[in-house]
């Protein structure tokens, strides 16, 4: 059972092998614990599309896949994006950072992030970030 879902901002860092702290964080997990939506997935893919050297990218994103599984957003993670979307609705950015929390939700993990300020207007969503010494819980 995944303890950790990486939002995208952790697998480009990963992927970029900086910053050095994610990496050892990363390091300490046992095979299993970590996970990447399909939403994540979808967004790293068009950033191989549109990245001036996308063989490269392509490289880097089926290494990183190789390492963390990417998750299938079910009907669960469907269910938990309702309650998001209706206490953020009068935002109309961030729907890709909204399905992502409801993601990590429906899976009952930690969402790794460098944007925390983000996801905390999201009710449920548990964050940590790998990049500064302490987390956030929620």
């Amino acid at each position: 059972m995944p303890r950790y879902m990486l939002d995208t901002n952790m697998c480009i860092y990963l992927m970029k092998s900086q910053p050095e702290s994610v990496a050892r964080r990363f390091a300490q997990c046992f095979v299993g614990d970590v996970v990447m939506s399909a939403i994540t997935y979808a967004e790293l893919e068009f950033g191989v599309r549109a990245s001036a050297d996308p063989d490269r990218e392509r490289a880097n994103l089926a290494a990183l896949v190789e390492d963390i599984p990417v998750a299938d957003f079910g009907v669960q993670a469907g269910m938990a994006y309702g309650p998001i979307r209706m206490a953020t609705r009068e935002r109309k950015k961030d729907h890709l950072d909204k399905l992502i929390a409801a993601h990590a939700i429906s899976l009952e993990v930690r969402l790794v992030t460098n944007n925390e300020r983000d996801f905390a207007k999201y009710p449920g969503v548990i964050t940590e970030n790998w990049i500064t010494p302490t987390d956030t819980r929620r």
